[in-house]
């Protein structure tokens, strides 16, 4: 209902109570109005008592002035009379001054009197006010009431919204200047290596596709920011696009602050009590919480964990509690270090050292690993490789690691690293918004300390921003599976079997 001209979602009490103003306002408005008409007619009829009075004396008056401006004036000064009664003086008919007439004229001047004493009662008490409301709805009640025509009865059962939603796999992108879509997973096909891709999203020119990854519609995206702030929305309640659209502004959808930029996005079917999150940071911070910590979904948000001056969060990972870490930097370092090495926490905390950096570095990505998986990196000219996770030697955290890839001018520098296994295909995002779609099978497997093999072919100017990886339908390799390790049914369960042949449970970034 509008209230005061603003659109307003009210209870049943409150549009009853609504009502019942206004109605009272209509009985003042026209209370007023009608108070107004009565003391303008007592004053009319005061006057032309007056007359009567002494109608012989306003009878000479009228007959000996020249004309009726002339007599209104004496008849003003004669008996105190306004110009109103002086001139309803003279328009009264003779006949009025009958003995009947003059009767019905003390009559309406009673009643008059009467009308005006009673509307300033009216006006004066919001009892009677409220006597009069009960009176005329009464009389609505006996002139259009009848029986009730509809039959009120309890639901049957509870509907929810999702109920009607479809469940299915669905691609997720968030672009770097905060734009978010959905679209089905089959969108892409698969392409072979050093392919250019398709173009996946239709960017200005200075923004790109920063987060990708495939999840089901019934399920929950912890969004992350770069501050530690966490918000919850389901994968349906994002807006669907097509192939090339932008999409809509993610600020539409949370209530996040103007500066605030996506660091994770992360799909959860259920807050399991055994599972983790593990919360990388651009300067080397770790922090290990309980996933169930996380349940209490909450639109407005809640601090994840708390980032130190000049640190922003850029990675958070779902864990069984007993995987393995890796972290690697820009530079081309890498460390790789047990989950237990990081005691659990509490949400609103900060964390320890995973990485030691040297001057001028920074972590680019985390990997959660079960020990046997193969580390995709890959670098921002389209170079890449994969290595197998035991060739990174197990440490404490806190070191500086070893070489994860040798950086040059030819590579660039390290832009991702993910755990991947030969079952999968992987999604290359690159700046001017082209998604190249590959399988990891045609990447080969070389040594730790080497610059890789050329994955992607760029246009002049172009440079890879991100990876996300899938996996491939064994039934037909055209269509794409959900990934159970990043919005399956045990999203955020242990580690399962083919978790263990492909990786962690990471969110497709």
């Amino acid at each position: 209902a509008l209230v005061d001209g603003v659109p307003k979602v009210m209870s049943l009490r409150e549009t009853l109570q609504h009502f019942i103003n206004h109605r009272l306002e209509v009985i003042v408005r026209r209370s007023e109005y009608d108070l107004r008409r009565a003391v303008e007619r007592e004053h009319i009829l005061e006057g032309l008592r007056t007359a009567v009075d002494n109608i012989d004396e306003a009878i000479k008056i009228i007959r000996g002035s020249k004309d009726a401006e002339t007599a209104s004036a004496q008849l003003q000064d004669s008996f105190e009379l306004s110009e109103r009664q002086a001139k309803a003086i003279l328009d009264m008919r003779l006949a009025r001054l009958t003995g009947l007439e003059i009767e019905k004229l003390e009559e309406e001047l009673r009643e008059v009197r009467e009308l005006v004493a009673e509307l300033r009662r009216i006006l004066e008490s919001e009892e009677v006010r409220l006597g009069i409301l009960k009176d005329e709805l009464a009389e609505v009640d006996k002139r259009y009431g009848d029986e009730r025509r509809s039959e009120i009865t309890h639901a049957i059962g509870s509907f929810n919204v999702e109920d009607l939603i479809v469940e299915q796999d669905m691609v997720v992108t968030v672009s770097h200047q905060g734009y978010v879509k959905r679209l089905p997973v089959d969108t892409y096909r698969a392409q072979r290596r050093g392919g250019r891709g398709l173009r996946g999203m239709d960017t200005k020119e200075e923004d790109f596709v920063e987060h990708l990854f495939v999840a089901s519609t019934h399920d929950y995206l912890m969004i992350f920011t770069r501050r530690g702030q966490c918000y919850w929305k389901k994968v349906w309640e994002i807006p669907e696009g097509s192939r090339v659209s932008r999409g809509k502004p993610i600020v539409n959808l949370l209530n996040l602050e103007a500066d605030e930029k996506i660091a994770a996005v992360v799909p959860v079917r259920e807050f399991s009590e055994d599972s983790y999150l593990i919360f990388g940071t651009r300067k080397g911070v770790v922090k290990k919480t309980a996933l169930s910590a996380y349940g209490n979904v909450r639109t407005v948000g809640l601090n994840a964990i708390n980032i130190n001056e000049g640190d922003e969060l850029i990675e958070v990972r779902v864990t069984s509690g007993e995987d393995e870490i890796l972290l690697a930097s820009r530079n081309g370092m890498a460390i790789r270090f047990n989950e237990a090495d990081a005691r659990p926490m509490g949400r609103a905390t900060g964390g320890v050292r995973g990485l030691k950096l040297r001057e001028g570095d920074e972590v680019v990505g985390m990997v959660v690993s079960k020990g046997d998986s193969t580390v995709l990196v890959v670098a921002e000219h389209g170079l890449g490789k994969r290595t197998p996770i035991s060739e990174y030697r197990l440490q404490k955290r806190g070191g500086f690691g070893v070489i994860n890839l040798k950086v040059s001018e030819k590579t660039g520098q390290v832009v991702a690293v993910r755990a991947v296994s030969d079952d999968e295909q992987l999604m290359f995002i690159t700046r001017n918004g082209v998604v190249n779609r590959q399988r990891v099978e045609e990447i080969r497997v070389i040594g730790r300390a080497t610059q890789g093999v050329k994955l992607v072919n760029l246009d002049e100017g172009d440079v890879v921003m991100d990876v996300a990886r899938v996996i491939i339908d064994e039934e037909n390799d055209d269509e794409l599976e959900i990934d159970k390790g990043t919005a399956g049914d045990d999203l955020a369960g242990p580690v399962t079997e083919q978790e263990e042949a492909g990786g962690s449970k990471e969110k497709e970034s």
